[in-house]
């Protein structure tokens, strides 16, 4: 067994950490930490957020940040390099980034075989699994990394890596990895088709992230309508979250109702929407609020009436998977308006837990705001059956169960590899990926 000293056999490779729009990864990593996992946190870019959630100071795995550009590192890059390519293994990295060079022609691509080098050179030596979060850029460096170093690896895949990559690459990196984990039975089903026929379903995993209801409070026992409405949405201000479609149902309310709009979140849309809101002379009754970490966010959901959520399509098919925010709401009882794409229906029933409309449709979603507006009784029902639903079948261990299982069994499979490999020089270190 090894010491806590010693440098722990797994690595994770996620894109940006610590971030706040990205607590569920946090969630498990903190889990994964409680269950006896040690793992360093490899990420691709450094924190952009200037706050974290409490969750991340809990989090006692070292962070170590690869060169977002590589020509703000080049020695560390010519290092990287250097070393990488004296591997067994650098031929067929190098063979695998030029064949996807070949169909994706961007300075993108070339950047995460650059990071590959990096991570692959710098890993310690007892690193015998990598773990990696988001299909996309993430998993493309972890690939190259694993193939120049000789590892096995494994990915979670979660919503925009999911739909906005073409599917040549999903289908190769679903080959060449040990397992794949999801967090929706679509982007499941989606994945598993690309899967290998020897692979077979068994590949591909789902495993809700769900919500570790001991870190929020009980909800509150009722909710007295004092004043106007108190409307909430958290979410970023992309596409993907509809967030125009929203001001266009706040803006075909009826005129006798009062209401007032709360939005937490940052985005690259944030002044487009503001002018929006401008212009359908809404500004009196929104505030935008900007980034908050989960402290200022749970405060904001026991203070809200109703939480709204107006998921879509993005034009280059970006979409929601299940996002957390829901599932924070209901943790609060409160009763939700969302959509039906994407995953959102596996959590969310129409009429049960919630009202969901159309993606992209205001006038619905304007009328499914109206009737849980004047039906108090209504409110609290589908806020205590979301409660419900959330306590019942989307809990946090259920999800954990299989994440953990499938790293156990990759790391004693590596464990079981590096045995049989007495007489390469790296052999003789066999640390156990858990304490």
């Amino acid at each position: 067994m090894a010491g806590d000293d010693a440098p722990p056999a797994l690595a994770v490779v996620v894109k940006g950490y610590p971030r706040l729009s990205e607590t569920f990864i946090a969630q498990e990593l903190k889990a994964l930490e409680d269950r006896g996992f040690r793992f360093d946190i490899w990420s691709l870019r450094a924190p952009y957020d200037d706050r974290t959630h409490p969750i991340h100071d809990e989090i006692r795995a070292r962070r170590r940040y690869l060169p977002e550009y590589l020509y703000r590192a080049p020695l560390r890059v010519l290092r990287g390099l250097l070393w990488a390519c004296l591997r067994p293994g650098f031929a067929r990295a190098l063979a695998a980034f030029l064949r996807d060079l070949a169909r994706d022609r961007t300075a993108n691509r070339v950047r995460r075989f650059g990071q590959a080098a990096v991570l692959a050179a710098e890993l310690p030596a007892e690193t015998r699994f990598l773990y990696v979060h988001f299909l996309h850029t993430p998993a493309s460096v972890a690939r190259y990394t694993a193939l120049m170093r000789g590892l096995d690896w494994g990915f979670s895949a979660h919503a925009k890596d999911i739909w906005t990559i073409p599917d040549w690459e999903k289908r190769e990196k679903i080959a060449e990895a040990q397992f794949g984990l999801t967090c929706t039975a679509s982007g499941a089903a989606h994945l598993a088709a690309l899967a290998p026929q020897e692979a077979g379903p068994a590949r591909i995993s789902l495993a809700y992230h769900g919500l570790d209801l001991s870190r929020f409070p009980a909800p509150p026992e009722r909710r007295d309508r004092e004043g106007p409405l108190r409307l909430l949405s958290v979410g970023r201000l992309v596409e993907k979250k509809g967030y125009n479609v929203l001001l266009a149902a706040l803006s075909a309310l009826p005129r006798d109702l009062d209401w007032r709009f709360e939005h937490i979140g940052g985005g690259k849309l944030a002044d487009d929407l503001a002018a929006e809101a401008e212009r359908r002379g809404l500004s009196d009754r929104i505030h935008w609020l900007g980034k908050r970490d989960q402290r200022d966010v749970i405060a904001a959901l026991r203070r809200a009436d109703l939480f709204l959520l107006p998921s879509r399509i993005a034009g280059d098919g970006d979409r929601d998977g299940l996002p957390n925010v829901l599932m924070e709401a209901a943790s609060q009882r409160l009763p939700i308006v969302s959509t039906a794409v994407s995953a959102i229906p596996e959590f969310i029933r129409d009429g049960r837990e919630g009202r969901l409309v159309p993606p992209g449709d205001a006038d619905a979603f304007a009328d499914a705001i109206s009737r849980i507006a004047v039906d108090e009784a209504l409110a609290s029902e589908l806020g205590a059956a979301a409660y419900t639903r959330l306590r019942d079948a989307f809990g946090m261990e259920a999800g954990m169960d299989i994440v953990a299982g499938r790293l156990e069994a990759a790391l004693a499979e590596a464990r079981r590899a590096s045995a049989g490999k007495a007489a390469e020089p790296d052999a003789a270190s066999t640390a156990e990926g858990r304490a």
